[in-house]
């Protein structure tokens, strides 16, 4: 069987396969050394002006912890008040090049605080996700009542009941094959819910084992 060559050059009478050290080697010594090259800078650049865009998502309060320039700041505020699509677009270009000015250490504080700012954003969904599950299991469920009382001895229980009770009431299709509506106990129940789930417990209101975002 015939054996399938590499593909690659020689140099001083040696071999070089494509893609080797030997071969990154060489092609680094012919551009001149770790410049980097078209290509990584201007994949370096789109990097920089995706950090400038997720920058306008930040308050006012967590840009100024950053201690960003000062003309950074001030492009990133004419952004936020341009609506023209166009006028944006080369706003967000202008965010990019100063983006491309900041040294190492700042661009690290940067990805810091956007990577925490996300990280609360799934914390806060699935924290609303859990709480809408509960909702139609207290619901749909008649067991779910004893189970939350459990989980959350500080609810008002009289109210919870009743806000069940009305729920099921507002769920009930006026006739055969009617989609279900949900009415105003269903929103209410779901605020007290997610008021509860989030509520800091005393020490002396919460048993040790519970685990307030159980489901089970």
């Amino acid at each position: 069987m015939t054996r399938k060559l590499k593909k690659g050059y020689f140099v001083s009478g040696h071999f070089v396969a494509e893609g080797s050290e030997l071969d990154l080697e060489l092609k680094r010594e012919l551009k001149g050394g770790d410049a980097p090259s078209r290509t990584e800078l201007k994949h370096e650049s789109t990097e920089l002006q995706k950090l400038g865009t997720e920058l306008l998502g930040l308050g006012g309060e967590a840009l100024g912890h950053l201690a960003l320039p000062d003309k950074l700041h001030e492009a990133l505020a004419e952004a936020k008040r341009i609506t023209n699509f166009e006028g944006k677009r080369r706003q967000m270009q202008f965010v990019g090049k100063l983006m491309r000015q900041l040294d190492p250490p700042e661009l690290e504080r940067v990805r810091a605080a956007l990577a925490e700012q996300h990280s609360g954003s799934a914390s806060q969904t699935l924290e609303l996700h859990l709480a809408e599950q509960w909702r139609d299991r207290l619901v749909g469920k008649e067991d779910a009542f004893g189970t939350w009382i459990i989980q959350y001895p500080t609810t008002d229980g009289q109210q919870l009941r009743a806000l069940i009770r009305q729920a099921r009431k507002d769920a009930l299709p006026s006739k055969a094959g009617a989609t279900p509506r949900h009415g105003k106990a269903y929103r209410e129940l779901f605020q007290i819910v997610r008021e509860q789930m989030t509520r800091i417990p005393d020490n002396d209101d919460t048993p040790t084992h519970v685990r307030p975002a159980s489901l089970t």
